[in-house]
């Protein structure tokens, strides 16, 4: 295997592993999206720094994501979906001041008014949701809810594809959440809430 596939491989599993979108560890890196997304193609390697912050983020070592072995590789798929849990607040930053209070630390991750992550050794513990970001979602009997299934894909475009191809209960249209953060929602047999959200390409988005 080409050795910048390789490192590229490596960096995608443990990005996965530990539930970050390529947006995310861009943010944390302070690189651009597409520079993780090339070095996942093995178009291009991130410098030592960045080679060495990643194996702080993920408690790793650098050999771990330079030297090779091949069986422990996770291949590439259209379809991979990571998970979480969000819990819906109708006071955003009331609740992000009281979990950063309770729990010791800052939010890890902070999207402006939508949502909030905390981390502890790059696994997400606990998100909180800002409840006017669901007003878009006109569902009779989904109105009560207090937590929203997160499913992270590698292509949203294809997951909403699949979704309706499925058939298995109400969703939406992709929503533009943010300036980078786009999703769709789908409905359980119970009218519980998943977001399913991911990278997106479709018209040239990137």
């Amino acid at each position: 295997m080409d050795h910048r596939l390789h490192i590229g491989l490596r960096i995608q599993q443990q990005r996965m592993l530990h539930g970050y979108s390529q947006e995310e560890l861009a943010n944390l890196l302070h690189v651009s999206r597409q520079a993780v997304s090339k070095w996942e193609l093995g178009k291009t390697l991130p410098d030592i720094e960045k080679i060495i912050q990643m194996s702080q983020l993920w408690n790793i070592s650098c050999d771990d994501l330079l030297i090779e072995k091949a069986p422990e590789l996770l291949q590439p798929s259209d379809h991979i979906l990571q998970w979480g849990m969000y819990l819906v607040v109708q006071d955003f930053r009331k609740s992000v001041r009281f979990y950063e209070k309770l729990l010791h630390r800052r939010a890890t991750v902070l999207g402006p008014g939508r949502f909030a992550q905390f981390r502890f050794n790059g696994n997400c513990i606990l998100s909180i949701l800002n409840e006017r970001h669901h007003r878009e979602i006109h569902l009779e009997k989904a109105k009560e809810y207090k937590f929203v299934l997160n499913l992270w894909t590698t292509d949203l475009s294809k997951e909403f594809q699949r979704i309706r191809e499925l058939n298995i209960g109400p969703y939406t249209d992709i929503t533009c959440g943010g300036p980078t953060y786009y999703y769709f929602t789908l409905v359980d047999p119970d009218y519980n809430l998943i977001e399913i959200t991911g990278e997106y390409h479709e018209a040239g988005i990137l």
